[in-house]
């Protein structure tokens, strides 16, 4: 069986998540916008499923959203905001280093980009000079998904409120739910996007946390479903197997957070020991980082000839950067972050989660260094 280091992409399913999942598939079917028993079944779980998403995320049962995912999470807090708002242009400001869901969509507006400092976090005085009364909605990202940078959300909600009085604050927290007490950390947020593959759920569900005030206009309309917010039949075995995995995940936050700290450390230094020049992508003396992911640079390697020989010894992991008409270009992070091109081309991510074990690491430290003396007599 291989060795799954790829946390941050998805993550394995919960065994109670599918556990609640399959009855929906199967006896519980029902639609929960009808009137008959069977629809009010579903109704019922779907309620209980929004307290669960709601106590887990710090908010009010009605301020959750049900969504098919992050991606869709993050779209409507930005056009949804923005089309309430009159469908100003511009008024969008991100950090440089947010996923493409939010990147993208800020770009389509003609929205402003802040830029980081070399550990990924937006830097706070360039955000405020960027911000002014016409700015709607702010969107800084609680966990970087590709190096794990930890945003000072408290700290840019400040800014915001500062320098933007009319704008949101919007998180995307997709990457956070495992690792950090997002009802604490984006207490600041008026909105909060989450995606259950995440954190032990299925793919194709997520939420977005709405808070009271914030108005925000459905970019998918037709049967009125979540508050007239996103209409479409509710996923009920998704959103019951999310709220499953939200459950555990806070239940065992603290249990995870240590062991799974404890793996990425073993991980980090085995592998600077055995691969002199090999450097952290962040520095974890100087920012905070979740304890899930293992961002490295390895000299004298290519990011894709390194996954193709992990791959090859039964490690799945990622690369920091992505190929574009047949050449590798560093990632929009790493760019961002300025990460020398030389180093980033041997970017590698190796992240973990809830069902990581020490076999994963032992594995991961004898494939790499085998992995990297290839491609090095190779070079």
């Amino acid at each position: 069986m291989a060795t799954y280091l790829d946390h941050a992409a998805t993550t394995p399913v919960r065994p109670g998540a599918i556990e609640v999942l399959l009855p929906f598939l199967t006896e519980r079917y029902g639609n929960p916008s009808g009137a008959h028993r069977a629809a009010r079944d579903a109704r019922r779980a779907l309620d209980d499923a929004r307290d669960v998403m709601a106590d887990a995320l710090g908010a009010q049962p009605g301020d959750v959203v049900f969504t098919a995912g992050g991606t869709e999470a993050d779209n409507l807090a930005i056009f949804g905001t923005l089309a309430a708002a009159g469908g100003e242009r511009g008024a969008v400001v991100c950090s440089a280093v947010e996923h493409h869901a939010v990147l993208h969509a800020v770009e389509e507006v003609g929205g402003r980009v802040a830029p980081v400092d070399r550990q990924g976090r937006v830097d706070l005085d360039a955000l405020a000079d960027l911000l002014d009364e016409e700015v709607r909605l702010v969107s800084v990202m609680l966990v970087n998904n590709e190096v794990g940078t930890v945003q000072p959300l408290e700290a840019v909600a400040e800014v915001v409120r500062r320098r933007a009085p009319r704008a949101l604050l919007h998180t995307d927290a997709v990457q956070a739910l495992t690792w950090l007490d997002v009802a604490s950390a984006a207490a600041g947020a008026d909105l909060v996007s989450v995606s259950a593959h995440k954190f032990g759920g299925p793919k194709g569900t997520g939420a977005l946390v709405v808070r009271p005030g914030v108005e925000l206009r459905a970019r998918i309309v037709g049967g009125g479903q979540e508050r007239d917010r996103r209409s479409g039949t509710q996923n009920v075995a998704g959103i019951v197997a999310m709220a499953a995995a939200a459950e555990e995940t806070v239940r065992t936050r603290a249990e995870t957070v240590a062991r799974v700290g404890a793996l990425r450390s073993r991980l980090v230094g085995g592998l600077r020991a055995a691969l002199p020049g090999l450097c952290e992508t962040v520095d974890r003396a100087a920012a905070e980082v979740s304890p899930g992911i293992a961002h490295v640079c390895v000299p004298g390697a290519e990011s894709e000839a390194l996954l193709f020989l992990l791959e090859e010894a039964g490690v799945y992991a990622a690369a920091g950067s992505s190929c574009s008409s047949g050449a590798t270009q560093l990632s929009h992070v790493l760019v961002a972050m300025g990460v020398p091109e030389e180093l980033g081309r041997g970017a590698l991510r190796l992240s973990l989660g809830y069902a990581s074990t020490e076999a994963d690491v032992d594995a991961a430290l004898a494939a790499l260094p085998v992995a990297v003396a290839r491609l090095q007599r190779a070079a």
